[in-house]
């Protein structure tokens, strides 16, 4: 009887300690919503867990609202996340400025943008993953914007 009952109960992915760590790589959205699809085509306790934890807190709206459908389709409900307000990073303007000032004086949005993906990448991916199309030009009035003075 035990054994008709264990090959009954769902199995989680043979990879799920991956998927597990992929939901918490800051510094990829993508594989983030990779990880969150692959999640969703198994309906355990364990996975199902994951995905809530997603649908909260992932910084990305495209991840939250994925992990959200997905499950939705399982039957569980889901608090709707907040797109949050303000910066996605604590002290974001003073990180921009402390890139700033360790670039030349005359340097480039170029020279901004590549030393911007160099040290901090996690910034730069969720932000690239929640302005989509806009994420140039977010950036780069970030840039122009960010004083390098006292």
């Amino acid at each position: 009887m035990s054994q008709q009952k264990q090959e009954s109960a769902p199995q989680l992915p043979e990879n799920f300690s991956e998927l597990k760590k992929a939901v918490n790589r800051t510094a990829d959205w993508e594989e983030r919503l990779n990880a969150v699809q692959e999640l969703a085509k198994y309906k355990t306790d364990e996975t199902i867990k994951v995905l809530k934890y997603v649908a909260k807190a992932d910084l990305v709206t495209k991840v939250r609202e994925a992990a959200a459908r997905h499950l939705k389709k399982m039957g569980q409900e889901v608090e709707t996340a907040e797109t949050p307000k303000g910066d996605l990073f604590r002290d974001l303007r003073k990180i921009f400025k402390r890139i700033k000032k360790s670039l030349p004086a005359d340097h480039t949005y170029e020279d901004f943008k590549v030393k911007l993906e160099k040290m901090r990448s996690d910034i730069y991916n969720t932000y690239e993953g929640e302005k989509g199309a806009q994420f140039d030009a977010w950036l780069k009035d970030m840039w122009e914007t960010t004083s390098t003075k006292k």
